[in-house]
């Protein structure tokens, strides 16, 4: 008698989790209540419907496998949500871009580890509270123009060359980031690439049916990276970003 090999595909395994256990839960409940009303008014109007639609969000918690989290790239289960830790892991949710700064990384990198100068040029940000050597504060403005506050950890830093960090895991926003550093060529400077990872509130779902509607706040990475340009490089922006009206935002001399 062979024995059967429990690791080969003979054991597929089953959908793919990415609904999270909460949810899981309330899909079985609600989904098991919409059965229960389909059978007890079997002859009504849309008791077909409902009963599918108990049968299908009964198997999605029990399965833990959303068809449409899976087609949208989301979910919320707490692989999901592990896996958005790193910047740049998503295309759906992470942001990118590059620039080269007319200055040595040890300076790009300077500023940047002082965390308090994010919110000079990522448009987003309102505050950054250092609250020891990598634990952080951070406050920013949502959609609707209301605010947010969360914990952060940097998760890497490499003097002069990356610096990462992530919101506290089950923060009320996701946020994530990093910041690459590398010589430009020639001695022209430093090459500096911002990966950046924003959701305020809300369900997956949610977030991800806003993009697809063009209803999300957009939040362009390049303009952070121009105005981190303008203030290494001139010392002032050319906006009021953060600034009393008609008043340059001047690079602090640290």
């Amino acid at each position: 008698m062979t024995p059967i090999d429990e690791s080969s595909d003979a054991f597929p395994s089953g959908p793919e989790v990415n609904v999270g256990i909460f949810e899981r839960g309330a899909s079985v409940t609600m989904g098991t209540a919409l059965l229960a009303l389909a059978l007890s008014q079997r002859r009504a109007r849309g008791a077909f419907a409902f009963g599918l639609l108990g049968a299908y969000l009964a198997w999605r918690g029990a399965t833990g496998h959303c068809a449409l989290y899976e087609a949208l790239d989301t979910g919320t289960s707490e692989d999901e949500e592990d896996e958005r830790l790193d910047a740049g892991g998503h295309d759906d949710t992470s942001l990118e871009a590059a620039v080269t700064i007319a200055r040595p990384p040890e300076e790009v990198y300077a500023f940047f580890r002082r965390l308090e100068n994010l919110p000079r040029f990522m448009a987003f940000i309102e505050s950054v509270q250092a609250e020891g050597a990598t634990r952080s504060r951070w406050r920013a403005r949502g959609p609707g123009g209301q605010t947010f506050d969360w914990a952060a950890e940097i998760l890497e830093d490499r003097p002069g060359e990356l610096i990462a960090w992530r919101a506290d895991p089950g923060a009320l926003v996701h946020h994530a980031g990093a910041v690459r550093l590398r010589p430009a060529p020639g001695g022209r400077g430093t090459e500096v690439r911002l990966d950046v990872e924003y959701q305020p509130p809300g369900s997956p779902l949610g977030r991800s049916m806003a993009r697809l509607l063009g209803t999300a706040t957009e939040y362009v990475v390049e303009e952070d990276l121009r105005r981190l340009k303008q203030l290494l490089e001139a010392g002032e922006t050319a906006t009021t970003l953060g600034q009393p009206q008609g008043q340059p935002d001047r690079l602090a001399r640290t």
